[in-house]
């Protein structure tokens, strides 16, 4: 007698057959930046166990228009009032990462960071290249909100929907700390990208993925979950690359990407249960989506692709060296806040 898979495996299924889904198609149609599509499927799947309705979708629409209407309405700051564009950059972020955090949608807190910082990188540069990553947005969330409701018709949640959980609402003075520290983890790699945003785009993507984790990550296991996860991609990605030679065709990478995506869920979804957290392996298989695909895309433009890949691992762990330190230092001034206070308490 054929059983249908746990909850946890069709999620996992779900997930790994989306990221797949989302990539080759992405990669197929050549789309401007091919990595944003599978990245916010990613994001997409999974924080979110049931398909989009139409308000959500309606607002992610919204979204959208805000972020690229945003971004753009900033590039004439940041070109004439550069100190000025980069404080009102800080302060969009800082709002975006609170809102999340104060009971907002993470997700929707996301891809304002990513939008925002992205456009407003490549405006100053270009505005053709500006252009361009507004198109690779549309695109690449257009596909992921495709993929998702085909992927959760495919694979249904089952039981019955109950009562969606309401989300966590953090202490005011808290939320504001912890979406400070997120906003300057995003900035030194946007600042990088204004100089070069062809080349940098992807760190800032790491980036906004490490802000969003700073989140729920604490100092103590910083080192653990942001240097592991972000290695451990890494690792994932070379293991890929070798992979995908053997047989360098769309279908393989559908399905060596199914592979890769369901080793990762089962661990992310604790089918095999380890000691480190959901948010570990999100970010090894954000990090490894990033890594791959700049990779593919250095072959085919004819680069060194081993010597791209190193700098942009050495890169990688540097933004992440830096997320660390600034976990560690803000939350110093946190206990060192809490022990005044306690001082002061009559």
């Amino acid at each position: 007698m054929q059983t249908s898979p746990s909850l946890p495996g069709r999620r996992a299924l779900r997930l790994a057959t989306g990221t797949a889904l989302t990539l080759a198609i992405s990669f197929a149609l050549d789309f401007p930046i091919p990595v944003i599509a599978p990245v916010l499927a990613v994001f997409l799947l999974a924080t979110q166990n049931r398909s989009l309705s139409f308000k959500a979708a309606l607002a992610l629409a919204l979204v959208v228009a805000l972020t690229t209407g945003s971004g753009l309405l900033l590039v004439p700051v940041l070109r004439y009032y550069p100190f000025a564009g980069v404080l009102l950059v800080g302060l969009c972020l800082f709002l975006a990462f609170r809102a999340g955090l104060r009971g907002g949608n993470n997700l929707v807190a996301t891809f304002l960071a990513a939008g925002l910082t992205m456009i407003s990188a490549a405006g100053v540069a270009d505005q053709q290249l500006a252009a361009t990553v507004v198109g690779a947005l549309v695109k690449g969330l257009l596909l992921a909100v495709l993929v998702s409701i085909f992927t959760h018709a495919l694979f249904p949640e089952t039981g019955p929907a109950g009562a969606k959980p309401a989300a966590r609402v953090m202490p005011q003075e808290t939320a504001s700390r912890i979406a400070l520290q997120a906003a300057l983890v995003v900035m030194p790699a946007w600042l990088l990208a204004m100089n070069d945003p062809a080349s940098y785009m992807p760190i800032i993507m790491k980036s906004v993925s490490l802000g969003r984790q700073s989140c729920t990550t604490s100092a103590r296991g910083a080192a653990r979950e942001l240097l592991g996860s972000t290695a451990l991609g890494g690792l994932l990605a070379v293991a890929f690359w070798f992979a995908l030679r053997l047989f360098v065709n769309i279908g393989m990478f559908y399905l060596w990407m199914l592979l890769f995506g369901l080793l990762v869920a089962r661990k992310l979804y604790r089918i095999r249960p380890t000691r480190y957290s959901p948010g570990f392996w999100l970010n090894s298989l954000v990090t490894m989506i990033i890594l791959l695909g700049q990779s593919v895309q250095d072959s085919v433009a004819g680069k060194d692709v081993y010597r791209a890949f190193a700098v942009r691992m050495a890169l990688f762990l540097a933004v992440t060296a830096y997320a660390c330190l600034m976990l560690q230092i803000f939350e110093r001034f946190a206990q060192r806040g809490s022990a005044s206070l306690e001082r002061n308490t009559p």
